[in-house]
């Protein structure tokens, strides 16, 4: 069977992968100009991990997005590992040439890799044409080796201290802050652990959206994260380390720097790691982007994220019920089918002992007693609020990413369907449950 360049069975249509080839982590995301720049390592040259090269694609909308040429490459140094990207927006650096702003990554040279193999360290490279072309610094690396294969630095603008600050993975559990005026020369601030490894990130939010009232957060690869404060030298946790999403397929997210003022929000991406499907010109894909928001929980302050509201940009049909009472046995969705959906609900759940969702044969399915809702074979905790849960579900080609009480439940699952089953419905068992409200809004493909 001849397939279409993104009309492949199993291509995600509104899920970001390369045209062909290996990805894994998401990298540089930088917002300049009104582009989402997203760098991604990516093996030019094979369908398996190795060769690693920064990829590269933008986008306008988060959800539409044209893959670019290579952005930087391997060298002498090794090939090119995860890290971060930025506006230079005051030159710090003195790379910038021209009216643009200057635009730069920080990327782990991986030695290991290297022609002649030699220790992991950290490198820059710079472009001055909105990222169409980068530029090695000539004096890299700019981190010399420090531990093992310590990697990932992640940079972020200081305000109060006027300073640029960058966290690295050491090993294990270990990270350290390093502080620099001038993206070139680095000073090792202090050092910390979390229960987590890899690809650090670390961003202040807003609690329940008071500006005057703001935490820090440290993430990890494996999406474990701590809220606390940072006063440009040391962050401070502030209570145990959390969870951030519940599904199978979550690794690596990063956030995007530079995002204006005037949006106001903290986008973060990931990884979907272990999203291999079969006989594919592709291997492996990026989650939806979501937005990040700090809220007041009985448990205390919580991450939570959502999909970022231009998923409305590829809704096309939508069905629409409110306050129907939704029996066991009946099913309103009877004899919708299709692939691509984004599905908001809010069910009272009255004496129903489970509610659910059949997508494609797959059963998303929340129990009443538990206070969980599992699909495929991953369990994340969702207590009622009022007698009522919401969740929005978007299902792809080969992915259902599930958000429960507007983003206080994350979790981002890959999965491979059955060709020939396209059917979704809704379930309540033990007793009735209340619709309150169910759109379910088909999608059309962001490839096209």
């Amino acid at each position: 069977m001849i397939q279409t360049a993104y009309k492949e069975a199993y291509r995600p249509q509104f899920h970001f992968t390369p045209k062909t080839n290996w990805t894994n982590d998401p990298n540089g995301l930088i917002h300049y100009k009104g582009e989402f720049h997203l760098f991604f390592q990516h093996n030019p040259f094979g369908i398996d991990w190795g060769n690693m090269t920064w990829g590269h694609a933008v986008s306008t909308d988060l959800v539409h997005w044209k893959q670019l040429p290579h952005a930087i490459h391997p060298d002498e140094l090794g090939t090119i590992f995860s890290g971060s990207g930025v506006v230079d927006w005051k030159n710090t650096g003195g790379f910038q040439t021209g009216d643009e702003a200057v635009l730069v990554n920080f990327y782990t040279s991986a030695g290991s890799h290297a022609p002649k193999e030699v220790p992991f360290t950290q490198s820059i490279a710079y472009s001055n044409d909105r990222g169409r072309s980068w530029t090695k610094y000539e004096g890299n690396p700019v981190i010399e080796h420090i531990v093992r294969d310590n990697r990932d630095p992640k940079v972020i603008w200081h305000e109060p201290t006027q300073k640029w600050v960058m966290a690295l993975y050491l090993d294990q559990n270990d990270y350290t802050l390093f502080g620099s005026t001038d993206l070139k020369e680095w000073t090792r601030l202090s050092d910390l652990q979390i229960p987590d490894t890899e690809c650090p990130d670390i961003f202040e939010l807003p609690v329940d959206d008071d500006a005057d009232n703001t935490k820090w957060v440290f993430w990890g690869a494996a999406g474990k994260y701590y809220i606390g404060s940072f006063d440009g030298t040391t962050f401070t946790p502030e209570g145990d380390a959390q969870r951030a999403d519940y599904g199978a397929n979550f690794y690596a997210a990063q956030t995007w720097s530079d995002v204006p003022e005037s949006d106001g929000r903290r986008i973060q991406i990931a990884w979907m790691s272990g999203s291999k499907p079969p006989d594919m010109p592709f291997n492996q894909q990026m989650s939806f982007p979501c937005k990040l928001t700090l809220r007041t929980t009985p448990e205390g302050i919580r991450l939570h994220r959502e999909p970022v509201e231009e998923i409305e940009n590829i809704h096309t049909y939508t069905h629409a019920w409110s306050d129907l009472s939704l029996k066991p046995g009946e099913d309103p969705l009877a004899g919708l089918t299709g692939e691509l959906f984004d599905i908001r609900a809010e069910l009272a759940l009255n004496d129903a002992t489970a509610v659910g969702f059949k997508i494609r044969g797959q059963d998303v399915r929340y129990d009443v007693a538990a206070q969980e809702l599992t699909f495929l074979e991953r369990s994340g905790p969702l207590v009622p609020q009022n007698g009522k849960i919401r969740l929005q579900i978007l299902v792809d080609r080969i992915s259902i990413e599930a958000f429960g009480n507007d983003g206080e439940l994350s979790m981002t699952s890959y999965f491979l369907p059955d060709l020939d089953n396209a059917d979704i419905g809704i379930y309540a068992e033990g007793s009735p449950a209340t619709l309150v409200s169910l759109k379910v809004h088909e999608l059309r493909s962001s490839w096209v």
